[in-house]
């Protein structure tokens, strides 16, 4: 019996069990596609983190510890690759006489290098000019000394006799901050910044001229080993982080007190985990809803077969079939399409996954069998339990009723929906607080967790939309018979009111429809705005940081003079210069970084926000500084730490570069600015350049933003670095994403994006073509019986084209509504991954009128597909139903 079952339904029902499988086929393949991305993702966050370290332990060594027995120690441990000596030693100062002038600085750091540092460590010292080994100087100190290859310097030592070294080359430190790290230091202990003056000298020169001064000065000399490991570590970075920090231990345990490991790789895995978090809560958010709408459709499809099911299965009782046999036969029908369904989802993930995460992006045997497993329940829930709940709540009599009874939703209904919605409300603005993270990282804790409690939100939020679609649309039906009547007379003409009474009594399918509808468009819609806004904060994240398409930096002691803007504005491919004046102030104690601007050009140039400002846009506010020379912008924690008011006189102390000292000018308070380009995030001030030029005698600009029109940075930026020489740091935009932004910029969202928003689209026009397609199938026999009592060919027309136009209309109007409010509550819960917070929302247009586009198309296909039924000869229609 099982076989002739089979083979009748796929005779017979072979297109409503293909829908099924292909909705079960949607959820297999979404779930392991995106089991794909989280792992691609992952795997890429170690990757990159890895690959971005150059040193991996710097282990130093305790005062009179014996490096070379450290040194073999170290070696020994498993993983290690390379491990070299480095001596470091503090100079009381440098000098330098070139061109006639001499020059003086601070103290500093001299670090002995052994021979082939560069190579074992590639990355850890960039050749600037002259040669990569000898004696070095750090790009900033050779322009504090105006010292180039060739010029001799003076290094200080305390307590002994300076000593003159040859300079040999010019070099960059692109990795000073961990190069000059107190190991072993807790993090509120560490350097702010790293120090401007360093020397690096050849080993044996350095134990020649350190030796001496470590013995009467051992705290300003040490020894540290630095050390390449093995980057063999496991995809996850959580996994990668237990197995580097389980190695930094093993070897502190095997160095007994001797040496203290600075684990620089443990510790941008450990960053990298709170990346992954991110990644799995993009998942939840975008992902799960999307393979639950998937399933719901399911279940719609299903359904639509659910009165000729019933009917079926009340005469097969009554021709004595018994409910244990009925049962196996609904099982068989589930376990076929969840078979189908689950191998066509497996396919459909897997070149997913090669097309949009690459060759990584190949989900994982848990993933496939999670995928399978929830294949497998939404396709018993949408096929078995309804089987096991008709054989147990409905007679054979009920069973064979063709006409659809529904009640009438009861007041609790309401209450519900109103109660889902007003805790998703409080929820959410519960986690869109100011000090709200969604990624928590406990303090004394070696792990990090997700608050998963911020998910309610959303989830109430769908749960209550979709509740008070079906509240509204059902009472519309019930209710507003004539309203609706009229309405639909342009398309059903005198039989407006027959079609709006057909579709108040058997409503139950255009419900389905509308709310299938509202919720795949919303779900669309929210991915999507989510998707670009997240795209549109990167760019502006980058932007901010870096300043410009390429942005030029002198170093401290060097200028940036007018030929040099105009040299740069001569290149090819550059559009436009801004130079940017760069000063330091003091605002009473607080020494703090002065930017002076032209504010009529640098809103344009620096790209600025109007999320960057308080009290107005960027525009206006630009233009008020223009209107008062001596304006002067403050950020949000100096205007709050000093408490001052529009209009109060600030007296800030300005080097004057006639005098060199140090002298009080006055500014007048005339707003906030909260993020400026290339600016630190927490202190500092933004003025006039040309006031600031008048008060210290110096017009010269330390940053140009060079805007090359969105294209060739990369190009540019070497053409700078070639036509200004090494003492300029050149930056492009390029560069400045890979390494800069909240938390989510090693998240690549273009393979999720790809992902999410083409299921997106599938399912919104399955949600409508689809589900409509097959409820107007399942009244064929009432079209048909209606052409035999004479309704002619326009006037059947009008039914089908009349619950279409409903079922779009009612369907996209709450799919908006209800995508909007998604679309603010996501970016809202998820503002940790923005920075800065986008001033509005950045909405696909072009995506939005493909998803109206393909959802119209397939409405329409199944509409017409209905009418070419409805007009054939309705005694053919009858004998095939």
């Amino acid at each position: 019996m099982i076989r002739i079952w089979l083979s009748g339904l796929l005779r017979r029902r072979g297109g409503r069990l293909l829908g099924v499988a292909a909705g079960v086929a949607m959820a297999v393949a979404l779930l392991a596609a995106l089991g794909g991305f989280l792992g691609a993702t992952r795997a890429t966050m170690t990757a990159q983190s890895v690959r971005g370290v150059v040193v991996d332990w710097q282990v130093q060594t305790v005062s009179g510890t014996d490096t070379r027995t450290a040194l073999t120690t170290v070696r020994n441990v498993p993983g290690t690759r390379t491990a070299l000596p480095v001596g470091y030693a503090g100079t009381s100062g440098l000098a330098a006489t070139a061109a006639g002038t001499s020059q003086a600085t601070g103290p500093g750091v001299v670090l002995g290098l052994p021979d082939g540092y560069g190579a074992a460590f590639p990355g850890e010292i960039r050749v600037l000019a002259g040669r990569g080994n000898g004696v070095l100087l750090a790009q900033q100190t050779a322009a504090n000394l105006h010292a180039a290859p060739g010029d001799t310097v003076t290094v200080g030592r305390a307590g002994l006799p300076p000593v003159k070294v040859r300079v040999d080359g010019v070099v960059d430190l692109p990795h000073a901050d961990s190069l000059f790290q107190n190991v072993g230091a807790p993090p509120q202990s560490q350097p702010t910044a790293p120090p401007d003056n360093v020397v690096l000298l050849p080993q044996g020169r350095w134990h020649a001229t350190f030796d001496p001064m470590a013995k009467g000065r051992p705290d300003l000399v040490h020894d540290q080993i630095h050390v390449r490991r093995s980057h063999t570590l496991p995809h996850d970075p959580a996994s990668a982080y237990v197995a580097a920090t389980g190695s930094a231990h093993n070897a502190e345990a095997r160095l007994a007190g001797t040496a203290v490991v600075g684990d620089n790789l443990g510790a941008v895995l450990g960053a990298a985990r709170s990346d992954a978090l991110y990644a799995q809560t993009l998942f939840l958010f975008l992902g799960v809803p999307g393979a639950l709408l998937a399933g719901a459709l399911t279940a719609a499809v299903a359904g639509s077969g659910a009165q000729r099911r019933r009917r079926e299965q009340s005469l097969l009782r009554a021709r004595g079939a018994p409910a244990g046999r009925l049962l196996g036969l609904a099982a068989v029908e589930a376990v076929v399409v969840a078979a189908a369904g689950g191998a066509a989802g497996l396919g459909i993930a897997a070149l997913l996954g090669r097309v949009a995460f690459g060759t990584a992006g190949t989900f994982a045997a848990d993933w496939a069998v999670a995928a399978i497993v929830a294949g497998a329940a939404i396709a018993g829930a949408t096929v078995l339990l309804p089987a096991r709940r008709d054989l147990k709540a409905s007679t054979v009599v009920a069973g064979r009723t063709a006409v659809e009874h529904r009640s009438v939703p009861r007041a609790a209904w309401w209450v519900l929906a109103a109660g889902l919605l007003l805790g998703s409300l409080a929820v959410f603005r519960v986690t869109s607080r100011t000090n709200y993270a969604l990624v928590l990282a406990p303090e004394g804790t070696p792990t990090l967790s997700v608050d998963y409690w911020a998910f309610a939100g959303p989830a109430l939020l769908w749960a209550g939309g979709a509740l008070l679609a079906w509240l509204v649309a059902d009472l519309v039906l019930r209710r507003g018979r004539p309203v609706l009547a009229r309405l639909l007379r342009p398309l059903a003409g005198p039989l407006s009111g027959t079609v709006a009474a057909s579709l108040s009594r058997q409503r139950g399918t255009v419900l389905r429809g509308v709310v299938l509808l509202a919720l795949a468009t919303a779900f669309a819609a929210s991915t999507a705005v989510f998707n670009s806004t997240y795209r549109q904060q990167a760019e502006v994240d980058a932007v901010l940081s870096n300043g410009a398409d390429v942005t030029v930096t002198e170093s401290p002691g060097s200028t940036t003079s007018a030929a040099d803007a105009a040299r740069v504005a001569a290149l090819p491919g550059v559009r436009r210069v801004e130079p940017l004046q760069h000063r330091f102030a003091y605002v009473g104690p607080d020494l703090q970084d002065l930017y002076g601007v032209r504010p009529s050009t640098v809103v344009a140039a620096g790209r600025l926000q109007d999320a960057y400002f308080s009290g107005g846009t960027a525009r206006q506010v630009m233009d008020h500084l223009a209107r008062q020379p001596d304006g002067l912008l403050v950020s949000a924690e100096t205007a709050k730490d000093f408490q001052l008011n529009p209009g109060d006189q600030v007296s800030l102390r300005l080097q004057d570069n006639r005098t060199h000292r140090l002298r009080p000018v006055v500014f007048h308070f005339a707003g906030v600015v909260k993020e400026f380009p290339t600016a630190p995030k927490d202190s500092f001030l933004v003025a006039n350049a040309s006031y600031v030029a008048r008060a210290t005698g110096n017009d010269t600009a330390g940053t140009l933003l060079v805007d090359t029109g969105g294209t060739g940075q990369q190009a540019v930026a070497r053409h700078v670095r070639a036509t200004l020489g090494p003492t300029a740091h050149v930056s492009d935009l390029p560069s400045a994403r890979t390494v800069t932004g909240s938390s989510l910029t090693a998240v690549d969202l273009s393979g999720l994006t790809r992902v999410e928003l083409g299921f997106a689209l599938a399912i919104g026009a399955a949600a409508g073509g689809l589900v409509l397609a097959l409820g107007l199938a399942e009244r064929r026999r009432t079209l048909a019986l209606a052409s035999v009592l004479g309704a002619r060919g326009r006037q059947l027309s009008g039914f089908v084209w009349s619950e279409a136009g409903l079922v779009a209309t009612a369907g996209a109007a709450a799919g908006a509504v209800l995508g909007w409010a998604l679309s603010e509550m996501l970016v809202k819960v998820l503002s940790g991954v923005f920075d800065p917070p986008p001033s509005a929302l950045a909405v696909p247009w072009d995506y939005l009128g493909a998803l109206a586009a393909a959802v119209a198309a397939a409405l329409a296909v199944a509409a017409w597909t209905a009418v070419r039924h409805a007009r054939r000869p309705p005694l053919t229609e009858l004998r095939e139903l």
